[in-house]
């Protein structure tokens, strides 16, 4: 398990919210941050501050992504024609392992993660074990027979915790996923306001 994963919930107390929704995060019990100095009152952020958290947010929420990685989203976001934040999300949404996320075949983005590099997603009836594969629009995806039975897949799948979104169309009966298009902030379903206004000014400083 990954330093990332295992203290997954640090994200949710730094920030201060449940950045995924969950119900079972601590923030919901303690809104300070981690650590012997948590409970300090929090200081009004500069602008600089702002940015930051907004990208330390956004990068925290798909769960493993390196700094690397991430910055590289914005520079592909860049060169894309129309607006940076939104091809960004569209970059970071098209993501195999958010896919597997967002069609409720797992309960966290980390064991989605988990779920494509242990070789159990097919996209168009070929195996991929690389998280970060780009899925394109028209694609389908399909969990491997053993993943199926897996428990936490059918609990995720059955769970009221979240819904699908309309840029997928889902099958959990047969667990497969088509990836209809690809979605703009407004879509997404995120359970905390995002702004990637806020990170492509942090990139572009």
């Amino acid at each position: 398990m990954s330093k990332r994963a295992s203290a997954k919930f640090k994200i949710d107390r730094r920030m201060g919210e449940s950045i995924w929704g969950r119900g079972k995060s601590p923030v919901n019990k303690r809104s300070y941050g981690p650590g012997q100095h948590g409970q300090r009152r929090a200081k009004k952020l500069s602008d600089y501050g702002t940015q930051l958290q907004a990208k330390q947010k956004l990068k925290g929420y798909y769960g493993n992504i390196t700094e690397r990685q991430f910055r590289k989203y914005y520079q592909d976001a860049s060169r894309r024609p129309g607006d940076t934040g939104e091809n960004m999300i569209g970059l970071l949404e098209s993501r195999l392992d958010t896919i597997v996320y967002r069609a409720k075949f797992v309960p966290t983005p980390f064991a989605a993660r988990q779920l494509v590099s242990h070789g159990h997603v097919r996209v168009n009836g070929r195996r991929v074990t690389i998280p970060s594969y780009l899925v394109k629009e028209g694609d389908t995806l399909e969990l491997s027979p053993k993943a199926k039975d897996m428990a936490l897949v059918i609990e995720a799948s059955k769970s009221a915790e979240r819904d699908t979104p309309d840029y997928l169309e889902v099958d959990h009966n047969k667990m497969t996923a088509k990836y209809l298009r690809t979605p703009q902030l407004g879509d997404v379903p995120y359970a905390v306001q995002m702004q990637p206004s806020l990170v492509v000014e942090f990139y572009s400083r």
